[in-house]
């Protein structure tokens, strides 16, 4: 391992982001939504048509711009911008999922090359160990069995360290899998220590999860191109003008003036038609499986949490009935360890608790955030219908007449427009 290049989390997190096929892919990703944009606001080419007739007159310049009567370019905007929207949410998503593997992948290899070196310092002491066996038996002072169980114990150390020596490989590619790096040799070794994290504020939690806005952006996109098929029946329409010359009887140029439109007798575009209402469905499906996804991801990561914030609680109080009986029996170092190794699954066990207690606070406060907007919502629509100009809270105001209260038809309208479910 000491030919490796030594790498740090940080420089490990870069890499992931900025060469890892993830993030790699969602940036390719945003290119096609924006080359989408591009597409969709382009304007349709004029076409020059020159003809000869025999019949006078005999030449004819035509100009036929097309126009957007159906109003489907505005259509085929907005479609693509939920589409280049989806992209970056996408995007987000994927980068952040880059970094939590990369640092959950060097957490791993980290430890492992601990593990490796803890096992490896065990091989060596169980090998001593069977060496001063053989000496003493050799000296008279030990049996023939004490150098077998010497013997295996030295065998089990050393398998334990052949085998921690390929979690170790094994973690070590699974990390340069994240980083974008081959995984055909070994590249790289974990340089940091194996600490605690800091402790760092939460970050904001949005008010939907990434995969979902970005499914449900795709879902409007569908839906956009659903009305971009419907009214493509009538297009292109074109406005046509045009001169006219070479008529033995009227001298000069002579203009033409005309409109195009296709006649949708043969063909009804129920091709591109019927493959966007199945894009629409699709669309619709995977929405409905990013929620049930999302969902589950964040029950799964609760309930790991809830678990393993039971057994920190029943190794501490292990830790505690150990200090309750030893007192007075172990030494001052060994007093020591066991108190510290007692803060150290005490500030675990705290992180973990407020990470729960952060939980419960944003839900909370997403759902009060959204029916705070509803409610803001439908009593703009009361005071509309009521033609109120202002609307206040009743307890800022000392005096009001009851008939000026609109508390029961806000709660009434919030209850039938939002129903207990």
């Amino acid at each position: 391992m000491r030919a490796q290049q030594p790498v740090s989390r940080e420089q490990a997190i870069d890499a992931a982001v900025t060469r890892g096929a993830r993030a790699a892919v969602a940036r390719a990703d945003t290119l096609i939504g924006a080359a989408q944009v591009l597409t969709a606001r382009s304007w349709d080419n004029p076409s020059l048509a020159a003809t000869y007739s025999k019949a006078p007159p005999n030449y004819h310049a035509i100009v036929d711009l097309p126009l957007d009567v159906t109003g489907i370019r505005g259509t085929r905007i907005r479609a693509a911008e939920a589409s280049r929207l989806a992209s970056l949410y996408r995007f987000e998503f994927e980068r952040a999922a880059a970094v939590l593997d990369a640092d959950t992948s060097y957490t791993r290899a980290l430890a492992a090359l601990e593990r490796v070196r803890l096992s490896r310092r065990n091989a060596k002491d169980a090998d001593s160990l069977r060496h001063m066996a053989v000496i003493r038996r050799d000296a008279g002072d030990a049996s023939e069995l004490d150098v077998l169980l010497a013997t295996v114990n030295a065998g089990q150390a050393s398998n334990l360290a052949i085998a921690d020596s390929v979690t170790l490989i094994s973690s070590i590619f699974d990390l340069q899998t994240v980083m974008g790096l081959d995984t055909t040799r070994i590249a790289i070794v974990p340089s940091d220590s194996l600490t605690m994290p800091p402790l760092t504020a939460p970050n904001a939690v949005p008010d939907v999860a990434l995969p979902i806005a970005a499914a449900r952006q795709m879902l409007s996109a569908a839906d956009l191109s659903v009305r971009v098929q419907r009214r493509s029946l009538f297009t292109p329409f074109s406005l046509q003008a045009g001169i006219e010359w070479g008529d033995p009887g009227q001298q000069g140029v002579l203009p033409t003036v005309g409109f195009s439109i296709p006649l949708p007798l043969l063909n009804r575009n129920r091709g591109p038609i019927a493959q966007a209402v199945a894009e629409r469905e699709r669309a619709r499906a995977e929405l409905s499986l990013a929620l049930f996804q999302t969902q589950a991801t964040i029950g799964r990561a609760r309930r790991e949490r809830a678990v393993a914030l039971e057994k920190l609680q029943r190794e501490l109080n292990d830790l505690q009935t150990q200090l309750q009986g030893s007192s007075g029996k172990l030494s001052p170092q060994g007093q020591a360890d066991l108190e510290a190794r007692g803060r150290r699954k005490q500030t675990e066990a705290q992180r973990i608790q407020d990470d729960l207690q952060a939980d419960v606070d944003n839900d909370r406060n997403a759902v009060l955030q959204k029916s705070g907007q509803r409610m803001t919502e439908l009593i703009k629509k009361i005071a509309e219908d009521k033609g109120l100009d202002l609307v206040v809270d009743v307890q800022s105001t000392y005096f009001f007449k009851p008939v000026m209260d609109i508390t029961v038809d806000a709660t009434t309208a919030y209850d039938k427009a939002f129903p207990v479910k």
